[in-house]
């Protein structure tokens, strides 16, 4: 990462960087990668989600937010994976 990219995210130029970007910073800066998602606003806070609305893990590192079919097919299907490793 350039000193030229961030001195744009110090200034607000850059708004929304990438989650690879947050993680190379969380990485380098010792800040949890979840909390700099949020800040970004790639995951919504626990406290401020919608009841009733599961947000796990699997929809976590997606960049938009999965529908509930989608994520219990994801769910579905990395279950499927694990089973396979048993």
């Amino acid at each position: 990462m350039s000193n030229a990219y961030l001195s744009q995210l110090e200034t607000g130029k850059i708004t929304k960087p990438s989650p690879h970007i947050l993680y190379a910073l969380s990485t380098a800066l010792g800040v949890a990668y979840e909390s700099l998602m949020e800040r970004a606003g790639y995951i919504v806070p626990v406290a401020n989600r919608a009841e009733g609305i599961k947000h796990g893990r699997a929809a976590t590192f997606s960049i938009d937010n999965l529908t509930a079919g989608e994520e219990n097919e994801l769910l579905d299907y990395l279950n499927y994976i694990r089973s396979k490793r048993r």
